[in-house]
């Protein structure tokens, strides 16, 4: 193995463990804070004033999170870099009142968030995962990481009919269950606050999902490619933290103030106040330049020559399905990220947009694709429009190449994070 395949290897290896240890956005929020913060950077509060010094600062708003770095020199109008990302990834969680059961079962009443794959939840042991809101007002995170759940498919002795054409009901058919027994009202939450140190009685409010206790692992005879879950979007965030503290370590002067920006309920339209239609990043980054004395003026000469990359996940061309995709495009795992073109504005990308991705992969040594849709087989959309049209910022969506986009497990290059990275530093730095 060479060094580039040793190096590629390595942060692969980081990439599933941030992957493990954030099974829910405020999971991800915590980890990505935690990086921040050994790379020094210091925590700000809404609520306090901001001071004017360089160096790392970040918020924490619920499942997202907003970080810069002001390098020595920067003036109130220095453009921003960005990268944009996304917590949130598709999955059941668990409704207000979860306890449940039937004949005889115990479960768990659930929601459907986002566009999940429904059958790859299917026969699958879960745990369980989210926030905590105590009488006090406080959070408290907790991860159940151990077979806890299941949704039980239906014997083939049952419906013959199942590998012609499975048909789940969202209702009645994706139900965990999770003992026998009927249900007793108050069990799940008196459980979970017990697994995260508090009385059942003292918690006051939730937002708890389910989630795989599979790990994350390398697939395949050479170890090219990595299985696991919540690559969409985790991969992106990780690589963004990996980007921002390493550019923030750079001895050189940095001509930007380079920014990660990691929205929640990007899975189910980004309408929150810690969605990217919300106005967390616009605030943070004008209380910025005001912070550093800046004017109106100011932040508007900031944003007009700023760049944001939005950093998704994107489809590789599926050898079972490969007339599923335009047919003079297909983007590979292993052949680094994707520019996402769509004219429709389902992705930001334009020309101008194209020559920043390609000077920052070229800068950086990184090979890259581009994915645009096949006309019959409609794409979906990411947080680039809805940044570039709220803010007024030229906007790239970007991406790695994966399989399985939206399963309880996904699928993509060992190589692809650590050459999004490489682009993403580039982007950050130059």
């Amino acid at each position: 193995m060479n060094d580039a395949a040793h190096a590629h290897r390595a942060h692969a290896d980081d990439l599933m463990s941030f992957l493990s240890a954030s099974p829910s956005p405020y999971h991800a929020v915590a980890n990505a804070a935690a990086r921040l913060d050994r790379a020094g950077f210091r925590r700000l509060a809404e609520t306090d004033g901001w001071d004017s010094g360089t160096g790392g600062r970040y918020v924490v708003r619920g499942g997202a999170l907003i970080a810069w770095y002001v390098p020595e020199g920067a003036t109130p109008a220095t453009p921003f870099r960005i990268v944009g990302a996304h917590t949130d990834s598709p999955n059941l969680r668990v409704k207000p009142r979860p306890d449940t059961g039937a004949q005889g079962w115990r479960q768990i009443a659930v929601e459907i968030y986002g566009g999940t794959l429904l059958n790859t939840w299917l026969d699958r042991d879960l745990g369980l995962s989210g926030r905590l809101t105590l009488r006090d007002g406080t959070t408290r995170l907790v991860h159940v990481d151990r077979p806890l759940l299941r949704v039980p498919q239906l014997a083939i002795h049952l419906d013959r009919q199942a590998n012609e054409g499975l048909k789940l009901n969202r209702q009645r058919h994706m139900t965990p269950v999770w003992g026998l027994g009927e249900p007793r009202e108050g069990d799940l939450i008196r459980f979970v606050g017990e697994e995260a140190g508090v009385p059942g009685e003292e918690v006051a409010g939730w937002d708890l999902m389910v989630h795989s206790v599979e790990p994350p692992a390398y697939l395949g005879r050479d170890r090219e490619l990595i299985a696991g879950p919540r690559m969409d979007n985790l991969l992106s965030v990780h690589a963004g933290v990996t980007a921002l503290t390493a550019v923030a370590g750079q001895s050189a002067e940095v001509p930007y103030v380079p920014v990660l920006a990691a929205f929640d309920h990007e899975e189910n339209g980004s309408q929150s106040d810690t969605g990217a239609q919300g106005p967390l990043l616009g605030d943070v980054l004008g209380r910025s330049v005001h912070a550093r004395g800046g004017s109106y003026e100011d932040r508007m000469r900031a944003y007009a020559g700023t760049v944001c990359f939005s950093a998704d996940t994107g489809h590789a061309v599926h050898p079972n399905y490969a007339e599923r995709h335009d047919p003079d495009h297909h983007p590979m795992a292993g052949g680094g990220p994707i520019l996402k073109v769509n004219v429709n504005q389902r992705y930001s990308t334009d020309g101008s947009g194209r020559a920043v991705f390609a000077a920052a992969c070229e800068r950086a040594g990184v090979p890259w694709q581009t994915f645009v849709s096949n006309n019959d087989v409609p794409c979906g959309t990411t947080i680039g429009p809805i940044t570039a049209a709220r803010h007024g910022i030229t906007t790239v969506d970007i991406g790695v190449a994966i399989l399985s986009m939206h399963s309880a497990r996904e699928l993509c290059g060992t190589a692809d994070p650590a050459l999004l990275t490489g682009c993403l530093t580039s982007f950050l730095g130059a």
